[in-house]
């Protein structure tokens, strides 16, 4: 094997020229497959990263009817449906992938918030004391909610900067009261998330998908939220997975456990328990972009192809050049296997450096690609690897009718002919 493939790259290289232009349809095809494979990578990488925004692997669980989230603002209390109390809140903690878990409860858009005549239309949360450390924001000024809070029924309120923004207009909030459903409640602190992620945002489209439009969040107890809306209200459940990869599985345990445990008959009832889980949302979007990808990938299959039929035209070239020498290895005891290996090694080293070569340009070509365009790419080490074993092959494929012409072609016909 190894004097093979010494004589494999020894013909390839006293003939440079011909064997730069028979590789040169496996170097585009594998070029523009690491390419496309590079760039659905990076750009399903980007999608998923936008929408899980700061990295916070937070999954968030609702009450559904039917296929759509049951709005409580305008449907009030449901029939069946218990409120979750501490103990069912300590299960959930223990499900496979789950870290954490918090209760609320959520308007969004609400009205009836003030502070003097400035009116706020973002989304209001009744929290537990869970919430900020799931959802991992930090305090930027004041301070937190304390167990007396929610144990005293204290009408306290704490704001991110885009609801102090709304509202104040650049003043400090803390000490400051505001009016939540005509009821005083008095600011107390002021939270960020931990990291700052902003998603790219190339088109309308992704701005659609990925900005922010709200006017901030106001966060209460969860004690309080009876004295401006109802009680016995059913809580939503934010889910701190483990990891990105365990948000499906944490969100669907949590999911799964509260429609048993907390719908009176499930079987029979139109309300369930869904997670809202981004990683789906990510997983549409990334099979819309690799469902065209995947056209593209087969159109530059097609010059895999083609490279493969020229690998097959110059090794029946060199086997008509080479009849001297076949049949002279055959003459003094050169077996057939021994000559069908030769030209199959020369074949797989001429496409398997084709390979090389088109990986070495695929990797370049997505990274000009990704900073002329912006657009993002990533580098697939088992696409390398599968794009050099792949284009290895085909050579042994198109070798292989050369390669059993010349392993059985007559010893003395061979010396005849030349």
């Amino acid at each position: 094997m190894r004097e093979n493939i010494f004589l494999a790259f020894q013909g390839v290289w006293s003939h440079k020229l011909r064997s730069i232009l028979t590789m040169l349809g496996i170097i585009i095809g594998i070029a523009a497959i690491i390419t496309i494979v590079s760039t659905i990578k990076g750009t399903n990488e980007q999608i998923k990263q936008n929408l899980i925004g700061s990295g916070n692997n937070a999954v968030t669980v609702e009450l559904y009817q039917n296929d759509y989230t049951y709005d409580l603002a305008y449907g009030g209390n449901p029939e069946g449906v218990r409120v979750i109390d501490e103990d069912t809140k300590e299960e959930l903690n223990e499900l496979d992938g789950v870290v954490a878990t918090s209760l609320f409860r959520y308007r969004g858009y609400t009205d009836g918030v003030f502070y003097g005549n400035t009116a706020y239309t973002g989304d209001l949360y009744g929290i537990d004391g869970d919430y900020f450390s799931v959802y991992d924001y930090i305090l930027s000024s004041g301070r937190m909610f304390q167990p007396h809070d929610y144990a005293k029924t204290r009408k306290v309120a704490i704001l991110d900067s885009k609801a102090v923004t709304s509202l104040f207009n650049g003043e400090d909030p803390v000490g400051k009261t505001i009016e939540i459903m005509a009821e005083p409640f008095v600011v107390v602190g002021v939270v960020a998330p931990s990291t700052t992620f902003r998603p790219m945002i190339e088109n309308i489209n992704d701005y659609y998908l990925y900005a922010d439009t709200s006017s901030g969040h106001i966060f209460i107890p969860d004690s309080t939220w009876p004295i401006i809306y109802r009680f016995d209200e059913p809580q939503s459940v934010a889910v701190k997975a483990a990891s990105t990869d365990d948000m499906a599985v944490a969100g669907k345990a949590v999911s799964d456990h509260l429609t048993a445990s907390q719908i009176t008959d499930p079987e029979n009832s139109s309300f369930s328990y869904q997670n809202r889980d981004i990683l789906e949302q990510a997983q549409q979007l990334q099979e819309m972009s690799n469902a065209t990808n995947r056209q593209l990938i087969w159109i530059a299959s097609i010059s895999l192809l083609v490279g493969g039929i020229g690998v097959m035209n110059i090794m029946l070239v060199s086997v008509t050049e080479r009849i001297s020498e076949i049949g002279l290895k055959k003459a003094i005891g050169a077996k057939k296997r021994r000559i069908l290996g030769q030209f199959l090694t020369e074949s797989a080293v001429l496409t398997g450096t084709g390979g090389i070569v088109g990986v070495l340009a695929g990797i370049g070509l997505a990274t000009l690609l990704s900073k002329l365009t912006g657009t993002p790419s990533a580098i697939s080490i088992p696409a390398i690897l599968i794009a050099v074993v792949f284009s290895t092959l085909i050579g042994i494929l198109f070798g292989l009718l050369p390669a059993t012409k010349a392993a059985n072609m007559n010893p003395i016909e061979a010396l005849r002919r030349e």
